[in-house]
């Protein structure tokens, strides 16, 4: 069987352990890999782990899992598919993050493969397809690692939660069934669902603000019935370059509690433009967290009455 080897690599300005903890810790990936929706733990040990990754390609989303060995002494993260799609024998690879400066290091991306019966065209194939990949993720990862490493201060999180009387099952299947929003929810004027794969779903919906107009966004989510439905926003509003977020529902002595989490970062370019000259990076937080969470508040809430009164 022949095994190919290759190399790539590309410099960053950003601090090799800071790099390692972006592409170690997955929960960073929906923020510098535009593909990647959402990546979850199957199994996790102190340097041994299993991650299950959802991503898009071709404006398809699909999913697949990957087993990965952490050594944060030497910087290095080995990875290794364990169902691999034809002409693919088998592929796997190690992240390599190499400090340069204080402020700046190399980032090292190998792969190993072999093709299904050594087929030459086979191997030709993945040759194209790993060398494209790679210069355009190590691209995209330079782009966002800068990014994520200088926007800590304008990354932020929050969570607004509901008690509700009832169960979780119910109160799940209100956001799970976004198709229904148009009559569900006052603040939806239009809908466009789909799941093409059972727990893979494309939202895109027209919302209404509270002066009347209306925007639209386009989200994947997850599902994870009945407890945990996690989503990226991929057409975002002028204020923020990164959206995503997830929908829990953990059952409790009372019920259900349902909660809507957000991670953000600010679009700094357009404050001034949004929220006038004299805006600050607090102001537009605050506008940004505010109009979120009315409209979290507002589905959790209609979401309390429907699995209320299903019980």
């Amino acid at each position: 069987m022949t095994t190919r080897q290759v190399e790539h690599e590309i410099t960053v300005d950003a601090p090799a352990p800071a790099v390692y903890r972006l592409i170690a810790e997955v929960e960073n990936w929906p923020r510098i890999f535009p593909p990647t929706i959402y990546v979850d733990h199957l199994e996790r040990g102190e340097r041994e782990e299993r991650i299950r990754i959802w991503a898009t390609a071709n404006g398809e989303a699909k999913n697949w899992t990957s087993r990965r060995t952490l050594d944060p002494d030497a910087l290095r993260i080995t990875f290794r598919q364990e169902v691999s799609t034809p002409p693919v024998a088998a592929m796997g690879g190690t992240w390599i993050i190499e400090p340069l400066s204080g402020t700046s290091s190399r980032i090292r991306l190998l792969h190993d493969y072999r093709a299904i019966d050594d087929d030459p065209e086979g191997l030709k194939w993945i040759d194209e397809a790993v060398d494209r990949n790679s210069r355009s993720e190590l691209a995209a990862l330079k782009t966002n690692v800068e990014l994520a490493h200088a926007s800590e201060e304008i990354t932020f999180s929050f969570e607004d939660t509901v008690q509700i009387d009832g169960s979780a099952k119910d109160a799940y299947d209100f956001v799970n069934e976004a198709g229904l929003w148009v009559e569900r929810l006052p603040h939806v004027a239009s809908v466009r669902f789909s799941e093409d794969t059972p727990g893979l779903q494309t939202l895109e919906m027209d919302t209404r603000a509270k002066d009347g107009s209306t925007h639209t966004t386009k989200s994947y989510r997850v599902t994870f019935p009945h407890h945990r439905i996690a989503y990226k926003q991929v057409t975002l509003p002028a204020l923020m370059t990164l959206h995503t977020g997830y929908w829990t529902f953990e059952e409790n002595a009372s019920g259900v509690a349902a909660s809507s989490q957000h991670t953000v970062v600010l679009n700094t370019a357009n404050i001034a433009r949004i929220l006038g000259a004299d805006a600050t990076v607090a102001d537009a937080r605050e506008y940004v967290q505010n109009a979120l969470s009315t409209n979290s508040r507002a589905t959790l809430g209609h979401a309390k009455d429907h699995a209320e009164n299903r019980r």
